[in-house]
């Protein structure tokens, strides 16, 4: 059975920056693409950042890009993404997720595979 499982959430200052971690059990995936999105409150869950199978391609959303960066290990199965420069809009539960194929995708219907959620918090 598939798992992942996100960490290093939590309460930071407007200014301050967080490392997200996802780690993946029950099988490894050196082939598909990921990324993480999230979710704020009343809002729909939205396209944060996405790399390719080998790390060699990455996508961002206008609004955190040059602030974070997604990274990943495949020795590791494990997806990561630095956030710098945290504002109070970068508030929601962040979720990592597993792509169906290899590329990068802004569309949260190309990934079958989802984390259980981490809480990010900005406060002003």
């Amino acid at each position: 059975q598939v798992h992942l499982v996100e960490s290093g959430g939590g309460l930071v200052q407007a200014g301050g920056s967080l490392s997200l971690s996802c780690a993946a059990s029950g099988r490894t995936f050196n082939s598909n693409g990921m990324g993480w999105f999230r979710q704020a409150p009343g809002k729909d869950r939205e396209f944060v950042a996405a790399i390719n199978w080998n790390g060699g391609i990455t996508n961002y959303a206008n609004t955190v890009k040059g602030r974070f960066t997604i990274s990943r290990d495949n020795a590791k199965n494990t997806l990561y993404l630095q956030m710098n420069s945290l504002q109070p809009e970068d508030t929601a539960v962040y979720y990592c997720a597993v792509a169906v194929a290899g590329y990068t995708y802004n569309s949260p219907n190309l990934y079958n595979y989802w984390g259980q959620g981490i809480q990010v918090t900005v406060s002003s």
